[in-house]
């Protein structure tokens, strides 16, 4: 770790400072939520654009009755995922797991508990089935799906898609 002292802050799990970097994830992505996508969420072949189901709610109340936007949380994913797949060249299963890490991890520093939140997404993933997938984006990554080998709903999502 050239240049950095010991007890620098940067070092440090520090959830504040990953609260700012999501910001500026944030701002630099192109958020869509007009579009169906299976599995709640995914992204352009670009890497411009994340894409968040058009039916998944914005809010959810944790087990103390307080109420979360999760969307943010989604685009970490999103992009850590798609960085992963083009810039390190690992499968999507490998990459998804290392998303899901920062993705609890921000979770959590937003101090919402990971097992609400956790419940809450598996709700929305089981409801999520083929038969409502109607508008699928032309331009969205195809490469979890394929990796999944997931033949049915490559074919279902290609038919769904639109400009």
């Amino acid at each position: 770790m050239s240049g950095h002292h010991r007890d620098s802050n940067d070092t440090l799990v520090n959830g504040r400072m990953l609260i700012a970097a999501i910001k500026e994830v944030l701002a630099q992505v192109h958020l869509d939520r007009e579009h169906d996508i299976p599995y709640l969420a995914g992204y352009s072949v670009d890497g411009s654009k994340i894409y968040i189901d058009r039916h998944l709610q914005k809010v959810f109340t944790d087990h103390q009755g307080h109420q979360h936007e999760v969307d943010k949380f989604l685009v970490l994913h999103e992009t850590v995922e798609k960085a992963m797949i083009d810039c390190r060249k690992l499968h999507y299963q490998h990459a998804h797991q290392i998303a899901l890490r920062a993705e609890e991890a921000a979770v959590r520093a937003a101090g919402i508990e990971w097992r609400d939140y956790d419940r809450f997404m598996q709700q929305w993933i089981k409801r999520a089935d083929s038969g409502k997938i109607t508008r699928v984006p032309m331009n969205l990554d195809l490469t979890p799906y394929l990796d999944e080998n997931d033949g049915e709903l490559i074919k279902v999502m290609q038919k769904a898609m639109v400009e």
